[in-house]
């Protein structure tokens, strides 16, 4: 794929990333995220990031629409069922982005304020037409307010919890799909490394094992992390038992790597990566 522009823009807390190339936008999330969630698998490379604000999304709807795009943020309302708002929570001026769950796949809203990250094509909500077209029972006078307005049609949804949320409480998120951004530490090889977040109290590095194994996906062609890199993983979270996971994922590990691991993190979380990605999305401070 031929690259044409490469561009970056942040603000605030919560991001929208697109791709631009030649006619074309498209995540580097996307790929892991539609395969690790239950939606389509989507065709994007690493070098054509662009990040905006989901405020650009809501005010400026005609150069968005038709992109997809990833959006992680804090949830505000559900509306229905199958549909949410969320929004950046430095900025309460703007507009909320409806987000509509087309995974076809049931989605278990946070009803903690913990961040959800959706990605998919943003395009003008017409409740008869998405009901319609992604067989969702939607009713007429709840998106009043919403029709004809920018919305993100999600062909996958992750819960989005910080590093030390995890470490602090893994039995909330034992089995889920997430998506968690923080700064690498402690990279042991290829295969393994700890996630943080700045200002962590109370809370443990994440372990991080790319797994090699069919059932979580192959990451063994994305290019290695490195110490302070802000990443993006998307996953599941699982106890740390050498034993199972070697069985489940074919962890590449040598003797004495598995060995440290599991002196220092045995039946603690680890977050098995089915996608480690450059995060255009940042891990904030909040």
């Amino acid at each position: 794929m031929e690259i044409e522009k490469s561009r970056k823009y942040r603000r605030g807390n919560l991001s929208v990333t697109g791709w631009s190339a030649r006619g074309a936008m498209v995540l580097a999330l996307t790929v892991v995220l539609l395969a690790g969630c239950g939606g389509r698998r989507e065709e994007t490379t690493v070098q054509e990031r662009r990040t905006v604000t989901p405020e650009n999304v809501a005010e400026n709807t005609n150069r968005y629409i038709g992109q997809v795009v990833t959006v992680r943020g804090q949830p505000i309302d559900k509306i229905g069922t199958d549909t949410f708002t969320i929004e950046d929570r430095k900025f309460f001026g703007n507009k909320p982005v409806l987000v509509v769950n087309a995974t076809g796949k049931t989605f278990v809203y946070p009803t903690d304020g913990t961040d959800i990250q959706a990605t998919g094509e943003v395009r003008n909500f017409v409740t008869s037409e998405v009901a319609r077209q992604y067989n969702l029972g939607l009713d007429t006078n709840a998106y009043v307010k919403y029709e004809n307005q920018p919305a993100l049609i999600a062909r996958s949804l992750a819960v989005s919890p910080k590093p030390g949320d995890l470490t602090r409480d893994p039995g909330r998120y034992y089995g889920k799909p997430l998506a968690v951004t923080g700064q690498v530490k402690d990279v042991s090889g290829t295969n393994a490394f700890t996630l943080s977040e700045n200002r962590l109290f109370g809370g443990q590095d994440l372990l991080v094992l790319r797994a090699k194994g069919e059932t979580a996906g192959s990451t063994a062609n994305q290019p290695a992390v490195q110490n302070g890199e802000s990443v993006a993983v998307t996953g599941v979270l699982r106890p740390f038992s050498v034993a199972d996971l070697q069985r489940e994922y074919n962890l590449n590990l040598d003797a004495a790597t598995r060995q440290r691991l599991e002196t220092r993190y045995a039946n603690k979380p680890v977050l098995i990566a089915e996608g480690v990605y450059p995060s255009a999305i940042p891990d904030d401070n909040r």
